[in-house]
């Protein structure tokens, strides 16, 4: 009777440390399978975030922004600034009627600059300001901007840059090159042209960026969206 007693808590003791064994194997199991599923996670959006920084620096090669700084963000600086963009808004597009490509653009602001500064100042005198306007080409920071249904991300682009008297107050910006300064953003949708144009200059990853055409998906070895 006690051998059978013995052996009876063996045979119940071993099943126990057979549960146990299996218990330990599945908690293994989903701790590797945790760990694994936030590598991938965070190898994934590792590689998101080079796509999206390759994207914005192709983006920024192809493109010509335009700047304009207020004085100050009083009512009558705004308007300046606003009067100022109109002005030299409205002789880029009758002077450049035509050119469509980004150095013809960009070689014909460098040429242009004192004229552009000139048509600045004068636009701040007629509008009763007394502050100094500037214009310059520069490599700045800029925050995200949509034109209609295009967004640009923030990032480093090349700018025509207009700054009146301090530049300190709430500015204005667009896309000179391709010429988004020209497209009404509420109709919510960049004309055909010029999107067919930024898909010629851009590579895929960039364009799906900014148009949001597709996911802007990641394909790398196994875990490839199809």
């Amino acid at each position: 009777m006690k051998n059978r007693e013995r052996f009876g808590f063996e045979k119940k003791d071993g099943e126990l440390s057979g549960q146990r064994f299996h218990g330990i194997c599945l908690v293994t199991a989903i701790v590797i399978a945790s760990v694994l599923t936030a590598w991938v996670t965070a190898q994934r959006g590792l590689l998101v975030e080079a796509r999206t920084q390759m994207a914005t620096e192709e983006l920024a090669e192809q493109v010509l922004r335009f700047h304009v700084l207020a004085d100050s963000d009083s009512t009558e600086d705004q308007q300046v600034k606003m009067k100022v963009k109109e002005a030299v808004l409205s002789y880029l597009q009758e002077q450049m009627a035509g050119e469509r490509t980004l150095d013809g653009t960009k070689q014909f602001v460098r040429e242009h600059l004192e004229e552009i500064a000139s048509l600045a100042q004068q636009t701040v005198k007629d509008a009763g300001s007394c502050d100094l306007a500037t214009a310059e080409i520069v490599r700045d920071e800029f925050p995200e901007k949509t034109y209609g249904d295009v967004t640009f991300p923030e990032g480093t682009y090349e700018a025509l840059r207009i700054r009146i008297g301090s530049g300190e107050g709430h500015n204005w910006w667009c896309c000179l090159y391709p010429n988004l300064c020209f497209t009404d953003a509420v109709y919510g949708e960049v004309v055909s042209e010029d999107k067919q144009e930024l898909k010629e200059l851009l590579d895929e990853d960039a364009y799906e960026m900014i148009t949001c055409t597709t996911d802007f998906k990641i394909k790398w070895f196994f875990f490839e969206d199809r």
